[in-house]
């Protein structure tokens, strides 16, 4: 995005037939082809682009429309902490609406327009509750106040009377639905007893209120079906019947309640939209792309659905009309756009649409569409702090073949500007988490500062993530830390091949279950790098399974298998054995609050490193979960990254910093 300042554009729509297939943007597959971008502007600073200033750069959460449609809640982290914020829906100053030390999560505005329902946890340990707040007033009145049992993803019934939301207690593997009478202050079960390898997701009220559609997930992440519920009997039937493996979602429910908006994989191995109709439980495609389309919703008036196509890390949205089954995609800026809203992407007339954009250049924004005029408003504006839009790196997209020849990975290389192909500078392989996930054309703090620091850096899509179909997504099960290592390593491969690094300082660095590659990477290929940071990570399948959210204790069994039926692959798995052979100095971050990764896993590593004479830094941030949400904390973690980085693997001078 070019301009950060208040705006509107108008140019036509293009329509496109159903049947016509997503183009891809071109791929770079020739290391060699991988050129810095010269820039006579670029000289020595430390200062431009400094993590002080990008992390100064508003981060953009969650959003809805007031019941009129005139104001937009927002969470963003304007403070340093993620609160609620109220904003003129054509644009303007932003109002504070909460303020707390803890962040905050899922704006969901009621339909009579006296509250605005969202959750809050405490230092990230993802027990959340369900609070009211005041658009008015400000008021906030904590709904649930159970410390024991997580409350999420509230949504208001159509009369506003009720409240729907997933529930789990804190010793639970399973999420229900339950619905809250805002009148009676009465909390009545929806859904009850479900087994303990499943999960009940993603309530969705029918505009009656007499039914609630949800999706329910298996722990190994391979199957899930949809459910409706009769809210007065608990009754669920199941609409989507099916034989073997396929991935099932419901986005929204019909006017008429008789049809759902749904995402599902079972026409061809990817996710496509489509209706499901559910009297006969038939689906009608909407779409059958070869990459990942994921529904949206519903018009009010039920005559079109809109849905989001991310094709190869880059994603763009449509507004598809149901008589006619024409699809037209939205002019909006390239990179990675998606809907926002909380029950509905639509202003509650119909007219407008509600949006993320996001860009490598242009951190997350919202904006509005005029559907009619065919006008977007951005009303946020995030790129603050000094911080112009030309000085960001944008990635080039890479295609390499898997080391085993089974996949084509992608990836994305960012190039400093005015790196000198010399085989003298410093890399980093940035690995991302999940693993279901995908590192996608879109604004990233770090990297920016980094790359302009002059570190070359490179983000695989390595097999297991998401965005390339069930058989990619699907390829890393039961082999964790196996073949999607070898696309991680096969990453360094391809920056080595460009010719710009030296071989002797590229560096692993990752988040999560990327943290938990990082450690892989260092301790099973031991020579190729010069530095590794994992943040976040776990190291030991053992005490990992042991010490987890019982969410992912049951998703980590599905998915690796049992340690203790199968304690050598276990063992092989766990990087926490294998701290000997890593030759690389280690930085770890973590969160003391953290559920998913506890804090023990980094401690036991930096023990057991410094235990075989290595070198292991560490950060332990206590008032922090599973990443870090309070702005001091990003900077602090990503400057201690930055300065470890430049001790133990500096760049080459390149001139490559901007004045």
């Amino acid at each position: 995005m070019s301009q950060f300042l208040p705006f509107a554009i108008v140019v036509l729509m293009s329509t496109l037939a159903v049947s016509q297939s997503l183009t891809p943007p071109r791929a770079v597959t020739d290391p060699k082809q991988i050129t810095a971008k010269p820039d006579a502007n670029v000289e020595q600073g430390e200062e431009s682009l400094s993590l002080e200033r990008l992390y100064m750069t508003r981060q953009i959460g969650g959003s809805a429309w007031s019941p009129d449609g005139k104001i937009i809640v927002f969470v963003s982290n304007i403070t340093g902490r993620n609160n609620l914020w109220l904003v003129p829906a054509e644009g303007g100053w932003p109002t504070q609406l909460t303020v707390s030390d803890q962040r905050q999560t899922h704006p969901a505005w009621s339909p009579d327009g006296k509250w605005i329902a969202y959750q809050s946890d405490y230092n990230g340990d993802e027990q959340w509750d369900i609070f009211f707040v005041s658009p008015k007033t400000g008021q906030v009145v904590n709904v649930t106040k159970t410390r024991e049992v997580s409350e999420e993803n509230p949504v208001w019934s159509l009369d506003g009377r009720y409240l729907a939301y997933m529930v789990k207690p804190k010793t639970s593997s399973v999420y229900e639905i339950d619905v809250f009478d805002t009148v009676l202050r009465e909390v009545k079960h929806t859904t009850t007893h479900t087994p303990a390898d499943k999960l009940n997701t993603n309530p969705i009220w029918s505009k009656d209120g007499k039914f609630i559609a949800y999706t329910q997930e298996e722990a190994k992440g391979t199957n899930s079906n949809i459910f409706v519920a009769d809210v007065a009997t608990g009754n669920a039937t199941l609409v989507t019947p099916h034989e073997g493996e396929k991935l099932y979602a419901a986005n929204d429910f019909s006017p008429d309640g008789k049809t759902l908006l749904v995402t599902a994989n079972a026409v061809n191995g990817y996710q496509n939209a489509g209706l499901l109709h559910i009297a006969t439980k038939k689906i009608t495609w909407l779409t059958q792309e070869k990459w990942e389309v994921d529904g949206g919703n519903f018009s009010p008036d039920g005559k079109s659905v809109t849905f989001r196509a991310n094709v190869d890390g880059h994603a763009d949205l449509y507004l598809h009309d149901i008589a006619t089954e024409k699809t037209t995609e939205l002019p909006l800026k390239k990179g990675v756009n998606s809907f926002g809203g909380a029950e509905s992407a639509f202003s509650r007339d119909g007219k407008k649409l509600l949006y993320y954009h996001n860009g490598a250049n242009a951190p997350s924004d919202v904006s509005t569409y005029d559907i009619a005029a065919r006008k977007t408003t951005q009303v946020t504006h995030s790129l603050m702090a000094g911080v112009p839009a030309e000085h960001m790196v944008e990635p080039v997209l890479v295609h390499y073949p898997s080391r085993d020849g089974k996949w084509t990975i992608s990836a994305l290389v960012y190039v400093t500007r005015n790196m000198q192909r010399n085989a003298q500078n410093a890399a980093i392989v940035y690995i991302h988490g999940g693993p279901k996930s995908q590192s996608m054309d879109s604004f990233n703090r770090f990297i920016q500062h980094i790359v302009n620091q002059g570190y070359m850096v490179i983000a695989p899509n390595y097999r297991g993530g998401t965005g390339y179909g069930k058989a990619f997504e699907d390829a890393n099960l039961f082999d964790m830390g196996g073949g999607d290592l070898q696309d991680v390593l096969a990453a360094a491969d391809f920056l080595k091949q460009t010719g710009y690094p030296d071989p002797q300082k590229i560096i692993a660095m990752g988040g999560s279950y990327g943290g938990y590659m990082t450690m892989m990477a260092v301790t099973k290929a031991p020579d190729i790098w010069a530095a590794g940071v994992p943040i976040v990570p776990f190291v030991n399948w053992f005490t990992e399974i042991q010490n987890e959210d019982p969410v992912l204790q049951q998703s980590d069994r599905a998915t690796m298998g049992d340690p203790e039926k199968n304690p050598d692959f276990f063992r092989d798995r766990s990087p926490f054995f294998f701290v000997g052979q890593i030759k690389a100095p280690l930085l770890l971050l973590a969160g003391g609050h953290d559920p998913r990764c506890p804090k023990e896993q980094t401690i036991q590593v930096v023990d057991a490193v410094k235990k075989h004479g290595g070198v292991a830094d560490y950060k332990i941030y206590e008032n922090e979960g599973h990443g870090f949400a309070k702005v001091e904390n990003q900077i602090d973690a990503y400057q201690r990254v930055t300065n470890f980085l430049k001790a133990h693997v500096p760049p080459a001078d390149c001139g490559c910093k901007l004045e």
